[in-house]
C-alpha cells in the first residue's frame, strides 16, 4: 500500500513539475513577444544580433547545404538507377532541399551555434547578477536583452534558408555535372521547371518558425540559469536539446498541415 501511495506521489510531482515548466514557459513567451512588440526599440541591439545570427553563421550553413546537395544528387542517382529513374536527380534535389533538407538543416545547424551562445551568456549574465543589476537600473531584461534576439532570428533564419537552398542546389549541380555526366543546360533546365512559389513559401515560414524557437528557448533556458558554472553548462545543453526537439516537432506539423 504505502509502495502504491509513493508511485502515485512521484507521478503526482512529475506532473505538477511539467505543467508548472510548461506555464513558465508560455509566461517567458509572452513577456518576450510583449517587449519585441511594444516600444521602445533598441535597433543597435537588433542590428547586432542580425549580425551575429545571420551573418556569421554563413560559413557552416552554407557548407553543410553544399555537401548535403552534392550528397543528395549521388544517392537520388544510385538510387534511381535501380529504377532506370537517374533523370530524377534535378527534381528530387530541388524537392529535397527546398521542402525538407534546407529549412531543418539551417534550423539545426544555427540552433547548435546560436541557441548554446544565446543561453550560455544569458546564463553567465544570471549567475553572475547581471540581469538584477539591469533590472536594479529600471532596464527592462526583456526589452533589451530578449526582444533584440528573438526579432532577430526570425528574421534572419528564412534569409539564411534562401542562401541554404541555393547553394544546396549549386552542389547538386556541380556533383551532377562533373561526376554523374549531366547536361549542366539540361539539368538547369529540369531544376527551374520544378521549382514552385508555394514551395518557398513554405520554406521561408518554415524557418520563421524555427528561429523563433530557436532565440526562444536558447534565451528561456539561459535566463533561468542558477547554479554557476554548471548551472549555465546545464542551461546550454537544455537549449540546445529542446530547440532540435521543436524544430523536427514543428517541421512536422507544417509539414502536415501543408501536404496532410
Amino acid at each position: 500500500m504505502n509502495f502504491l501511495i509513493e508511485a502515485l506521489a512521484a507521478l503526482g510531482r512529475t506532473a505538477i513539475n511539467m505543467f508548472s515548466g510548461v506555464g513558465r514557459l508560455m509566461l517567458f513567451t509572452l513577456q518576450a513577444l510583449r517587449a519585441a512588440v511594444v516600444p521602445p526599440y533598441y535597433f543597435g541591439r537588433l542590428a547586432e544580433q542580425m549580425a551575429l545570427i545571420g551573418w556569421f553563421s554563413l560559413p557552416v550553413v552554407g557548407l553543410t547545404a553544399l555537401f548535403t546537395g552534392a550528397a543528395l544528387a549521388q544517392q537520388i542517382y544510385v538510387g534511381g538507377g535501380r529504377f532506370n529513374a537517374e533523370s530524377t536527380v534535378p527534381a528530387i534535389v530541388v524537392f529535397g532541399m527546398i521542402r525538407e533538407l534546407g529549412p531543418v538543416l539551417v534550423g539545426l545547424m544555427v540552433a547548435g551555434r546560436v541557441a548554446s551562445s544565446m543561453a550560455a551568456e544569458l546564463g553567465t549574465m544570471r549567475v553572475t547578477e547581471q540581469i538584477d543589476a539591469l533590472a536594479t537600473l529600471r532596464a527592462d531584461p526583456f526589452r533589451w536583452l530578449i526582444a533584440p534576439r528573438l526579432v532577430a532570428s526570425v528574421v534572419m533564419l528564412p534569409l539564411l534558408v534562401m542562401v541554404a537552398n541555393a547553394i544546396g542546389i549549386m552542389g547538386g549541380w556541380l556533383l551532377s555535372v562533373n561526376k554523374l555526366g549531366f547536361n549542366s543546360g539540361a539539368y538547369l533546365a529540369t531544376t527551374r521547371k520544378f521549382i514552385e512559389h508555394d514551395d518557398f513559401i513554405m520554406a521561408l515560414m518554415k524557418a520563421a518558425v524555427f528561429g523563433f524557437f530557436i532565440a526562444l528557448l536558447g534565451c528561456y533556458h539561459g535566463y533561468r540559469a542558477s547554479g554557476g558554472a554548471a548551472g549555465v553548462g546545464n542551461a546550454t545543453t537544455h537549449a540546445v536539446v529542446s530547440s532540435f526537439i521543436m524544430i523536427l516537432l514543428s517541421n512536422l506539423i507544417i509539414t502536415l498541415m501543408v501536404f496532410g
